[in-house]
Formats: structure tokens, C-alpha cells, sequence
């Protein structure tokens, strides 16, 4: 697909660019309604298509809980094998579209690895994770961040609490959780491991707080994210903070979601996967 295409989408997913005006210039792009909207067939998410682990899997237990976070009660998908074994814990944290069906899945994939994992729904104040993705991006922006941050460590505060829990606490964000997985590891000095998956960085100066090992994934084609790594990796050097950096070369942002087969990336995304996993085993189990 024609990269310009694809940088539409993610302006679209990420700016505040009204569905009319997109579809408006990927026509132009595209050539035409009809060839826009074969693109946008293959750009938006297909769900039911790309699910990997069954909500029916006999070897974990799926259920909706809850906790108390900052203003009220906040929503997650906790996934967990089956048995009585202590194990480590993992916070999945979404994009900017909220606890979709995609990070549901992620969120079981991570449990059938062999973790205790949690799903936050990050839109729990607003109603919770809308049908409408252009809805729930749009109240995404409507968070409070700090109200929202709290949450998060809530979360994790939730799972070290839990008698299957071994205490031991990571984070996998993507996209807008990217950058949020890389909050906790700046907020959370109990946090063991962090990953985040083309996420904003934070500032240089809050990188001596980190205390957790980082994992940080980019998408090679991902021009907006990856002009951050510089001063992020070089405050990473300067405070001696453990972290491992990949750059996955002629991939786009988001490469990591199935859903979407033209940004999808399977060898790039079996790899970070495969790179994320070990890090939970050395950090977490």
C-alpha cells in the first residue's frame, strides 16, 4: 500500500482529523471512493479475524474486575491460567481507542504465557470502552492525565495485592499505551519490567526516577515516535538505567497489531513478542 496512505491513517488515528476530512483525502490519495474504501478495509481493524486465543481457552480463567481508582471504580479484563501457582503480574495497557477487542486478546496472550494479566479499560470514567473507535478516541483525549496515571498505578498496586500474585509487577502499552508504559516505569520504582511498543517517551528528566527494566520497541517507518529515541536513549545512557532498544527497519507504527493487515508486521511482531516474553521471564516469574 502507498506509504502516504498509511501516514493518513495514522494522522487520523492520532490528530484530530474529522472521518470526513480523511476519507475526503485518502480518496484523492487512493484515486477514487471505490479505491478508498478497498483501502480502508485493509487499514481498520478486522477483530474476529485476527483473535489468537480463544475466549473459550481451557487453560485460563477470564473474568471482569474491578478496583478502586482515583474519583471512582475503574473496569479491567484479568486473564489468568488456571491453577493455584503464584506467578507475575502484567498490566496491558491499550491504545488510543480504549480495551478493544484486539487488546483482549493481547491481554490472553499474555495470561497463556504464563502471567496474571490485566486489561485496563483507561475510559472506565467516561462509560468505558465505546463500540465506536472514533468514539473512544475521541474521549481518550478527554482524560484527565493525572487522574488517569493514578489509575494505572492503581492497577498495579491491585495486582500485587491478589493472593495468586508472586509481587513481582510488569507493563506492555501500545501506541498511546506505549508512552504510558513508559509513565508507570517513571511513576512506579516497585515496577520489575516495562515495555512499550511505539510510545512517546518521557522527559530526560524524569528518567533517574526510572527503576524498572525497560523494553522499547519502534517501528522503523514511524517518523513521529521515533524522533524522540535520541534524547530518550541518551538520558537512558547517562543514568546507567537498564533497558534494551530495537528499531524494526521498513515497518510502520502499530506493526504489532494483527488487526490491521496494512501496517501489520508478522516478523516484526513475532520477534518484539518473542523479545517481550523473555523479559517478563527474567523479570517477572
Amino acid at each position: 500500500m502507498d506509504q502516504r496512505i498509511i501516514n493518513l491513517f495514522d494522522e487520523y488515528t492520532h490528530a484530530p482529523l474529522s472521518r470526513k476530512d480523511f476519507l475526503e483525502r485518502l480518496a484523492k490519495l487512493a484515486g477514487g471512493t471505490a479505491l478508498a474504501l478497498a483501502a480502508l478495509a485493509v487499514l481498520e481493524p478486522g477483530y474476529a479475524q485476527a483473535a489468537t486465543v480463544s475466549t473459550s481457552a481451557d487453560d485460563l480463567v477470564l473474568e471482569d474486575v474491578t478496583w478502586p481508582g482515583d474519583g471512582g471504580p475503574v473496569q479491567g479484563y484479568l486473564a489468568r491460567p488456571k491453577g493455584k501457582k503464584k506467578r507475575g503480574a502484567v498490566v496491558v495497557i491499550h491504545e488510543n481507542r480504549g480495551l478493544t477487542p484486539h487488546i483482549k486478546d493481547v491481554t490472553r496472550r499474555v495470561a497463556q504465557a504464563g502471567y496474571l494479566a490485566l486489561g485496563v479499560d483507561a475510559l472506565s470514567p467516561l462509560g468505558g470502552t465505546p463500540a465506536d473507535e472514533d468514539k473512544g478516541r475521541t474521549l481518550i483525549g478527554q482524560l484527565d492525565p493525572a487522574k488517569n496515571l493514578n489509575n494505572y498505578l492503581a492497577a498495579l498496586a491491585y495486582l500485587r495485592a491478589r493472593p495468586d500474585s508472586n509481587g513481582r509487577t510488569g507493563c506492555v502499552g501500545f501506541c498511546w499505551g506505549g508512552g504510558l508504559s513508559n509513565q508507570l516505569a517513571v511513576h512506579d520504582p516497585k515496577l520489575n519490567a516495562a515495555v512499550a511498543y511505539y510510545g512517546a517517551q518521557p522527559k530526560a528528566e524524569d528518567v533517574p526516577q526510572i527503576k524498572a527494566a525497560l523494553m522499547l520497541h519502534y517501528a522503523g517507518l514511524d517518523e513521529r515516535i521515533d524522533a524522540g529515541i535520541p534524547a530518550y536513549e541518551a538520558a537512558l545512557k547517562a543514568n546507567h538505567t537498564p533497558y534494551e532498544l530495537f528499531v524494526y527497519p521498513n515497518v510502520n507504527h502499530a506493526f504489532n497489531n494483527d488487526t490491521s493487515p496494512a501496517r501489520y508486521n508478522a516478523e516484526a511482531a513475532q520477534l518484539a513478542w518473542a523479545r517481550t516474553l523473555k523479559l517478563f521471564k527474567d523479570k517477572l516469574a
